[in-house]
């Protein structure tokens, strides 16, 4: 039976983390573990987060480095290396999982293939009713508050909100999953095989953006591997946040990636 590794990117926001794992502690599937890939969260929010990993049913893991900037990828490499399982799930810390969201990623798992999920994106009010909020599950957060995310959403806040919604049925689920579309970083999966072939992520890019996504859906392209979207499937919400800005410099450097065409990285994966 195929076991998965949820790797989780996290940076300083606890509380957020709090509500992954506790959505995490009450999925359909209970076959995985838990990575927290700490992009270098200051020293109380790691004591913090080491206590939160013995409140959990599932076994916990927790990789940090030294904060110097934005180096995602360089700590998810490492998480990547940490992991004991063959099959790999990689969300952010802002996203919140919903009931079946591990169960749709193994049930849809396929040789060769990476799934391409996405999220909904809430509303700035709606997600401050999220986080003051302690009594809803968080597993079930897009149900309980569905009529005011639909509100917000006709009135043209928080986009994506339809990718909220779990639709299985399979001539529906195949015609909605039709596009051909790219990954996003806060929700796909890959068998661990597939992204040690490539070498993991480019550890050049140092901003968010591209980099964690774009990049790595190319190169495992270029090796062979298939992307199946998996849209209204894996469910999982956003929290509202300010974007932080893009650079330039992750555009430039994904632009010669594309010329060289090499799947495998030689900035990728560093074994110590």
């Amino acid at each position: 039976m195929l076991k998965a590794s949820v790797i989780i990117a996290f940076y300083n926001n606890v509380k957020s983390l709090e509500m992954i794992l506790t959505a995490l502690n009450n999925q359909y599937e209970n076959n995985f573990e838990v990575i927290i890939a700490d992009d270098g969260s200051t020293n109380e929010n790691v004591n913090k987060v080491r206590a939160l990993a013995e409140s959990y049913k599932f076994n916990i893991y927790h990789v940090w480095h030294e904060d110097k900037g934005f180096r995602k990828n360089k700590i998810l490499n490492q998480a990547i290396l940490m992991s004991t399982n063959d099959y790999l799930i990689f969300i952010d810390g802002d996203c919140i999982p919903q009931d079946n969201f591990v169960s749709d990623h193994l049930n849809q798992a396929e040789p060769n293939t990476c799934l391409n999920g996405r999220r909904a994106d809430l509303s700035p009010g709606v997600s401050d009713k999220i986080r003051e909020s302690v009594h809803t599950e968080p597993n079930r957060l897009f149900k309980s508050y569905r009529s005011a995310i639909l509100c917000d959403y006709l009135m043209g806040k928080g986009k994506n909100i339809e990718k909220g919604f779990r639709i299985t049925k399979p001539a529906i689920s195949n015609f909605l999953n039709r596009k051909n579309k790219g990954l996003v970083g806060c929700n796909f999966s890959a068998h661990k095989s597939d992204l040690l072939n490539i070498n993991g992520f480019d550890e050049r890019y140092e901003a968010p953006g591209i980099g964690e996504d774009s990049d790595i859906d190319y190169r495992l392209r270029l090796s062979g591997v298939n992307v199946k979207n998996v849209f209204f499937m894996a469910n999982q919400i956003h929290l509202y946040h300010i974007e932080l800005p893009r650079s330039s410099v992750n555009e430039a450097l994904f632009d010669q990636v594309r010329q060289e065409k090499i799947a495998y990285t030689q900035y990728g994966i560093q074994k110590d």
